[in-house]
Formats: C-alpha cells, sequence, structure tokens
C-alpha cells in the first residue's frame, strides 16, 4: 500500500461509511487517517468502528491512524412561543436566563458563562453567522444587544463569540464522559474543538497522561491570537476553516491557513487543513473547480493532511470523495512549481544535532538522487524531524512501536512499518535496505540513506547519518 504522495488524507466516519466493507475501499482509496466525530458518535458505535479499522488494518498490514474529535460545547439560545420570530436591523434584542419561551424582544441563553463574560461593544453570531448582535447593556443575567445584521432566528440556534474569552474551558461535561471512554480505546489521536488558549491543552493533558496525541483545532479569533503557545503546547493543529470563518472575516481565512501551515512547519508539528474542501461532492459525484483549487493550495502551501468531513461521512460518495482528494493531491505534487512553492516557507533548523541531521539528510538524499531515506524513530521525532524538511525522496519511518507508526500516518511523507529495533550498526543498515526493497521504494543496487540515535533504541538522540547500497538480493545493506 505505497502511497504515490506526501499529503496525507484525514476520511470522517459516518453513516454513510460505518462498515468494515467501505472503510477498507476508503482506505484503499487513499484515506491514511480515520476520524471519528463525537458530536454525532455515540460510545458504542465509537467502539465498534475501532474494532472495524484495527480489522482492516490487519487486513492490510498497514497502520492506519484514527483521530477522535471531542465535541467542545455548543453554545445555543433557547426555543420561541413559535419556533422562529422575525427581527429589525436596529432593534434591541435580548438574551437572558428566563426559561420562559422567547419573541421578538427577548430569549433565553442558557449559558451563564456567556451573560457573565459578554461585555458592552462585544459581538454575538447567532445561526453561523447570519443574525449579527452587538451588546450594549450587560449585568450578568441578560445582555442586551443591537440587531447589527440579519432579521430572523428560531430555536436552539448557535450562538459564536468572536470577541468573548470565555471563563470555562473547552471540556463540557459530555467532553469528559466521551474522553474516558475514547481512552479505553487503542486510538491514536485526541482533537480538542474551540480551544481559545493554551491552558485549555494543558488541561487536557493532565487528564490523557500522554497515552494520545493531542490536536488543537483553530476555530476561534483568540486562538490565532495565541497560536504560538497553542503550538508549543500541541502534538499537531488543524485549521478548521468552518468555525474560523464565521468569527473572522472570511477573507482573512486564506490568510491565516498559510500562517499556521508555515509556524507548524517551522515547529516541526503537523498540521490539517480541514472543513468544506469538497463539500459540493456531498451530493455530487465531481467537485467543483473551486474546489480543486481551494485542495491544490493546502497542498502547494505544504500542509501535512488535508480531511474530509461530510463529504465521507454522510455524502452519497465517500469513496470517489477519497479518490478525487488522491488525484488532485498526487496531480499538484507532480506539479513543476511544487517543489518551488513548497521549500519558499522552509524553514529554518535549530542549533541542534538533531536538526543538523534532519537537514543534512534532505540535501544528501536530494543531492546523490537516493532511493529513499530510512528513518528509525522510536517516538516518532526522527521521522518528523525529516518531514518537517519536505524532501523530495521518499522517507520510510522505521519504528518498533504499533502506537507510534499509526500516530505517524498523519504526518508529510512518511510511509511507516513496524519493525523490530536494530541490533547493531549492520542489522540496522540490512533492516533498512531490506524493507526498502520489499516496500517498492528502491531496486537491488540503488542508494539509500540511513537515520537513526546512537545508542540504538534511545529516543530523540537521531546522531548518525549512513549511505547504504541495496545488495542485489535486496536484503543487505552494503
Amino acid at each position: 500500500m505505497k502511497r504515490d504522495r506526501k499529503i496525507k488524507i484525514l476520511a470522517t466516519l459516518g453513516p454513510a461509511s460505518f462498515d468494515e466493507a467501505m472503510i477498507e475501499r476508503l482506505f484503499i482509496a487513499g484515506a491514511d487517517v480515520f476520524r471519528i466525530n463525537m458530536s454525532h458518535t455515540n460510545h458504542d458505535t465509537m467502539r465498534q468502528l475501532v474494532k472495524r479499522i484495527r480489522k482492516v488494518e490487519k487486513k492490510l498490514k498497514r497502520p492506519i491512524g484514527i483521530l477522535a474529535d471531542l465535541q467542545g460545547p455548543k453554545l445555543r439560545v433557547g426555543q420561541f412561543k413559535d419556533g422562529k420570530v422575525e427581527l429589525q436591523i436596529g432593534q434591541n434584542f435580548t438574551l437572558d436566563d428566563n426559561d420562559a419561551p422567547g419573541d421578538n424582544q427577548r430569549v433565553n441563553l442558557p449559558h451563564p458563562e456567556i451573560l457573565e463574560a459578554v461585555k458592552p461593544g462585544e459581538r454575538l453570531l447567532i445561526d453561523d453567522g447570519k443574525l449579527e448582535l452587538i451588546a450594549e447593556v450587560c449585568d450578568g443575567h441578560s445582555i442586551r444587544c443591537k440587531v447589527i445584521a440579519g432579521t430572523r432566528i428560531s430555536d436552539r440556534k448557535g450562538v459564536s463569540l468572536p470577541d468573548t474569552i470565555l471563563a470555562v474551558g473547552p471540556m463540557t461535561p459530555k467532553d469528559h464522559d466521551d474522553l474516558e471512554a475514547v481512552m479505553q480505546e487503542p486510538i491514536d489521536w485526541l482533537a480538542l474543538s474551540f480551544i481559545q488558549r493554551p491552558e485549555d491543552i494543558a488541561e487536557v493533558r493532565k487528564i490523557t497522561g500522554g497515552k494520545m496525541a493531542i490536536l488543537s483545532k483553530i476555530e476561534k479569533p483568540h486562538a490565532v491570537q495565541h497560536i504560538e503557545g497553542i503550538i508549543d503546547i500541541s502534538d499537531a493543529l488543524m485549521v478548521a476553516r468552518g468555525d474560523l470563518g464565521v468569527e473572522m472575516p472570511l477573507e482573512s481565512v486564506p490568510g491565516i491557513q498559510r500562517d499556521i501551515i508555515n509556524a507548524c512547519r517551522r515547529a516541526g508539528k503537523p498540521v490539517v487543513v480541514a472543513t468544506q474542501m469538497l463539500e459540493s461532492m456531498i451530493s455530487s459525484p465531481v467537485p467543483t473547480r473551486a474546489e480543486v483549487s481551494d485542495v491544490a493550495t493546502a497542498v502547494f502551501e505544504g500542509a501535512d493532511a488535508i480531511m474530509l468531513s461530510a463529504e465521507s461521512a454522510s455524502g452519497a460518495y465517500p469513496e470517489q470523495a477519497v479518490a478525487t482528494m488522491d488525484r488532485i493531491a498526487k496531480k499538484i505534487e507532480c506539479d513543476s512549481s511544487y517543489d518551488r512553492l513548497v521549500n519558499a516557507q522552509h524553514p529554518k533548523a535549530e542549533p541542534t544535532g538533531a536538526d543538523a541531521i534532519a537537514l543534512a539528510v534532505r540535501q544528501i538524499a536530494e543531492t546523490l538522487k537516493l532511493s529513499a531515506i530510512i528513518a528509525y524513530t522510536g517516538s516518532g521525532a526522527t521521522g518528523i524531524r525529516v518531514s518537517r524538511e519536505r524532501p523530495n525522496t521518499s522517507i520510510i519511518a522505521l519504528s518498533p512501536g504499533l502506537n507510534t507508526a499509526r500516530r505517524l500516518a498523519l504526518v508529510w511523507g512518511l510511509h511507516c512499518v513496524v519493525t523490530d529495533d536494530a541490533r547493531d550498526l549492520q542489522d540496522m543498515v540490512d533492516r533498512a535496505a531490506a524493507i526498502s526493497f520489499s516496500e517498492g521504494f528502491c531496486q537491488s543496487g540503488d542508494r539509500i540513506i540511513i537515520t537513526a540515535g546512537v545508542p540504538l533504541g534511545t529516543p530523540g538522540a537521531t546522531n548518525l547519518l549512513r549511505i547504504a547500497y541495496v545488495s542485489k538480493d535486496g536484503k543487505h545493506g552494503i
């Protein structure tokens, strides 16, 4: 199952893709990691999906990553007497803690944390921004607003707060229950929704205790403002453009996407671009030209992964959506301008031995036109460092840990293989040659470059380079 592209694909599972046969077809079509959205998945279904993914993994003998995406706080208004009301631009409208049915003057907001936090002059966006209010008078129990844009509001519509920092963290009671269930399963990545600051991630790290890697979803303006701190404490990031585009001007989202991708590359943290990438394929077997360009932009910018949401979860063409994304990515990575654009934002190597080795691996591999880079990686750090360089040479990440290989399935360019730790340097070379040959990355007589840490098996101690020839039978390195 050797991929002919470097960027990875996440596919969200849902009613259209719950069964094992479809999961297998999605993986064969190009999905590298499967996302389980806990907003729409109960614990029993989540467990069944994990079992099905692991059965496919065992059958196809390739490590597959699983990401569990916590719902986060869903802020919604209450209900109206008639289900909906019409408003006038410029009128006053109040959100309060009175649970009586609403009318065209007021409605219940069953979130005391919002009533206590919002200040005059701050915006409240209802129903994905279709209704915009601005707070005028706040007393902790009610928020009297002026209607700025939009004229309609109905039962249980969502509330976004682009200007307000809530005192509560991103974990709701439902999230705590979901996390407890998720931690009992062999799941590799945990996605956190609606984080605002680094402290939100630290809270979850204490709970998980390092059992799974944490991916922070950037959906709010305050997260963008604290992006460096969030990157520092996260294992990966996701540019969740749907919610981000509600709370920030739409025209600013492409620049934010590019800046976050560049910041993650500098820090050596994987980054995913998500939301509405092939939206029309929910109901159409082909995407729009604009969607193809959108996917291409993420590939050109050097993102580690691109994600399908409803397209693969509830759409009519889940397999076609994955295959289409795969074709777009492969075509773009073959484009004559791809290397130039990806390397235009090449991060400066940190003054460490590991970074110097990773940079040298790329330069040597490309100068000598070697067939493959083989990175021995116990914790995953060496593989991620080599990936950060975005070499045009194929990267094989060899790890003794299945959990590490599954987690690295999210990382740009890494073809992950689980193998025992090398016994000594010669075994390291022989194993690298045999695996690169058997996995289809080289032929007898080709040269490969190997990077690892010595003493062997020492996590994070990348300090060795070795160029080797693959023997005639492909079983040894010379």
